[in-house]
């Protein structure tokens, strides 16, 4: 059974399917909301059902809570419909703007960044062009069917190679393999662009970027592309790593906030070691950001690293600094072995 899915404030509509999800039908059809993990983990999606009955599916607890329910939200990414509805969330761009494709990509070099973290450079043929925004990923396509995740850690005009940062998961399916045995001039199958963890260029407000490890990847690239655009509004970068080997290319922002006046950064250890002899900030990076801005309302966040990490900083920043929660923009690692 199909049912008419209608969105507010757009006034677009779209046709679902009973067995399809509100998001894999907008998407199917060209109509780009915003998501993440497509996965029911970092709640990206969610928005209010106006009218009409969902099957809410594997939506996790963390990322759609009791309270959520029973305010009428729920996750698009997970949520099927049972009858015509009619939702409220932002429409942000066709997704014809921006085509999604699968290429086949040349690995150009592994670049070691700090133990557990490895910089793949992969060379796309020379008659192709990935475009994607600022903040997006990218699916690399394995022999068994499985699917592994990663952010661009390039701006959209630094696209001569696309770089992913990998963490190494002991015992991962595919990050065992980029720490073992992949090599040089191996050939990926990647799908994307993918996710609307994005810039908000129409607006104007300070910027709050919120890395946990290699949630860094997307930021850099968020970063690299304002730097690019000369966008002028205040950006502060918090990192928050366990140990400065953790903090794997901290030079770079060091350098943006030596070249641009508007750019601050700020890293957080949460287990600096004897040998670190670090003398900076401690502790949970989202808290740092609470005892430098203990009112956020008049910012934007862009936050990306493990969920604990997210849903800390959503529900503080939120509930305690005075964020609007449609001005905490998010995407989540999770980690598949």
């Amino acid at each position: 059974m199909s049912y008419r899915i209608t969105v507010q404030p757009s006034g677009k509509s779209f046709a679902a399917d009973d067995d399809e999800t509100v998001l894999a039908a907008a998407l199917r059809q060209g109509l780009l909301l915003p998501y993440g993990c497509r996965d029911g983990a970092c709640g990206s999606c969610k928005g209010r059902l106006v009218s009409g009955r969902v099957e809410d599916g594997k939506a996790q607890s963390q990322a759609l809570t009791e309270a959520d329910r029973a305010a009428g939200l729920t996750l698009f990414c997970c949520a099927r419909p049972q009858s015509d509805l009619v939702i409220e969330c932002a429409t942000l761009r066709t997704a014809s703007d921006i085509p999604v494709k699968t290429l086949p990509a040349r690995i150009e070099k592994l670049e070691r960044l700090a133990p557990d973290v490895i910089e793949l450079h992969l060379r796309l043929p020379a008659s192709e062009r990935l475009q994607f925004l600022a903040g997006q990923y990218v699916d690399i396509l394995l022999k068994d069917g499985k699917r592994r995740s990663f952010s661009m850690a390039n701006a959209p005009h630094d696209d001569a190679f696309l770089q992913l940062h990998i963490r190494h998961v002991p015992g991962g399916l595919f990050t065992d393999q980029v720490f073992s045995t992949l090599k040089a001039r191996d050939i990926l199958r990647l799908n994307g662009p993918h996710g609307s963890f994005t810039l908000r260029e129409e607006s104007d407000k300070p910027m709050i970027l919120l890395a946990g490890g290699t949630g860094f990847a997307p930021l850099k690239s968020l970063i690299e592309h304002a730097l690019h655009e000369a966008c002028q509004r205040p950006m502060v970068l918090y990192w928050g790593a366990r140990a400065v080997v953790d903090l794997y290319l901290a030079d770079l922002p060091r350098r943006w906030a030596a070249e641009h006046p508007h750019f601050r950064y700020v890293p957080v250890l949460s287990e600096p070691q004897p040998e670190d002899a670090w003398a900076g900030r401690t502790g949970l990076v989202h808290q740092a950001v609470m005892t430098d801005f203990p009112d956020l309302s008049g910012h934007e966040v862009y936050a990306c690293g493990a969920p604990a990490m997210i849903d800390a900083a959503r529900r503080d920043f939120t509930a305690r600094c005075r964020l609007p929660e449609e001005a905490f923009f998010s995407d989540a690692f999770t980690f598949s072995t």
